[in-house]
């Protein structure tokens, strides 16, 4: 009588074991992510955090016996090794383009137009939308604000800065290659290249159009500076090196055409572009800054952002090995979620990204949203990866842009573009809802 005894309590201890370990997962990720937040507060590392938290988070899952760790696990490192190797591709080229001045033009070309502060502002928020398509939206923020700062100053700078992290996020949400969260549901296979440029461009184009045409009205008189420094001319061998580059970015999608994984493309551009470097040395007997070592580019690299996405994606992964995301699945969408509940848990998780990094928000609903409707999967593209304009803590565009203009703190921010903003993203939904609605894509 006794061994069938201690068995049940085995049973049910072991139930109890696992109903804890989801408590407890929850309230740690809650903890671990209020401490990536305020990190700046509490002058600790996110990327640190990040780690800490997905590493425990995964020692508790085997811990408490949720169901076969090891696969879990293996599955998890595939997805994130996918996603880290295109970002480490993807940022070195982008390295390789400022050493080679191609930033450095684009500004010599803005600045022989001889536009004043309203048409400069104009034609610096259209470059940044166009660029964020092709670039990520952070690089494209850094680049966009180093310009800018060479021909605005005073309130004009802060409305133009405003107008760059709006452009920025717009442009990167309609692109599979423009946003780390769109990297990551085109990985996921939850829409193709061609789907989320088609299905999402026109809603971003209206979030661009309204937020900067409101940025723009409060542009006042010019106040360019012509001391500057222009260049507006390329060698044929830096011509040649960002040629190669541009067409690197174009290999994912040809990677994915054809069944291969994009971050593929990424790699065989990355190696194109050293190769002819490489070359380059052979060719040149004299030192120049085309003589340049990949290797230094590569070091350039913002390492820490890779750490931060690599720890928060093996904590969604183990959230949902252990099964606190099927809770948040009934919290969101309900327990039989229908397209019009997944189009309102869409919206509010881009409202969330106001103020939570979108990666760890997009992971989540990577995990626990049981559609398969690529038009549903572009609208969340486009919620997390805009919402968080509405305040200037929402993005990693906005963060960087705080530190490079130190007027941008979080008041002005949000004086100067939480309306454009909130308009822009009602206008994206607006747009996106017609098309589903209306016209059937």
């Amino acid at each position: 009588m006794a061994a069938p005894f201690v068995g049940v309590f085995f049973i049910c201890q072991t139930d109890t074991t696992k109903n804890m370990s989801v408590t407890l997962s929850g309230l740690l990720f809650m903890l671990g992510y209020a401490a990536i937040a305020l990190e700046h507060k509490l002058l600790l590392s996110k990327a640190a955090l990040a780690l800490l938290l997905g590493s425990t988070l995964w020692i508790i899952a085997a811990l408490a016996g949720h169901g076969d760790v090891l696969t879990g696990l293996t599955h998890a490192a595939s997805d994130v090794f996918a996603i880290v190797i295109f970002l480490l591709a993807a940022m070195s080229l982008v390295e390789v383009l400022a050493h080679y001045r191609f930033f450095d033009v684009i500004r010599g070309k803005l600045d022989a137009l001889r536009l004043d502060d309203a048409r400069q502002f104009l034609a610096i928020a259209l470059l940044t939308f166009v660029l964020s398509a092709f670039l990520d939206n952070l690089t494209t923020t850094i680049v966009m604000i180093q310009i800018a700062r060479k021909f605005f100053k005073g309130e004009n700078l802060l409305y133009v800065v405003a107008g760059i992290i709006i452009a920025a996020n717009a442009g990167g949400a309609f692109s599979p290659i423009g946003d780390v969260t769109t990297i990551m549901l085109w990985f996921a296979k939850k829409f193709t290249s061609l789907e989320i440029i088609v299905k999402g461009f026109l809603p971003a184009l209206a979030l661009w159009i309204v937020s900067t045409v409101l940025l723009w009205r409060n542009i006042t008189q010019s106040t360019r500076d012509d001391t500057n420094e222009v260049i507006t001319h390329l060698s044929p061998s830096e011509k040649t090196i960002i040629g190669l580059v541009l067409v690197a970015f174009m290999l994912p999608v040809v990677m994915n055409v054809i069944g291969l994984p994009p971050y593929l493309g990424l790699l065989i551009g990355l190696g194109m572009v050293w190769f002819a470097v490489d070359a380059c040395k052979r060719l040149y007997s004299h030192q120049t800054h085309l003589t340049a070592s990949i290797d230094d580019m590569v070091k350039k690299v913002d390492i820490p952002s890779l750490q931060f996405f690599i720890g928060i994606l093996f904590a969604v992964a183990a959230l949902h090995q252990i099964g606190v995301l099927d809770w948040m699945t009934d919290v969101i969408y309900g327990h039989t979620p229908s397209a019009r509940t997944v189009i309102v848990g869409n919206i509010g998780l881009g409202l969330l990204s106001a103020v939570f990094d979108n990666v760890p928000l997009t992971a989540m609903a990577v995990q626990i949203l049981p559609v398969s409707d690529p038009s549903l999967w572009v609208l969340l593209a486009l919620t997390v990866g805009t919402g968080g304009s509405l305040f200037v803590i929402g993005s990693a565009a906005g963060v960087v842009a705080m530190g490079m203009v130190r007027e941008l703190n979080f008041a002005k921010y949000f004086k100067i573009a939480f309306i454009p903003a909130t308009l822009g993203y009602a206008a994206a939904i607006s747009v996106w809802s017609v098309q589903y609605f209306v016209l059937g894509f």
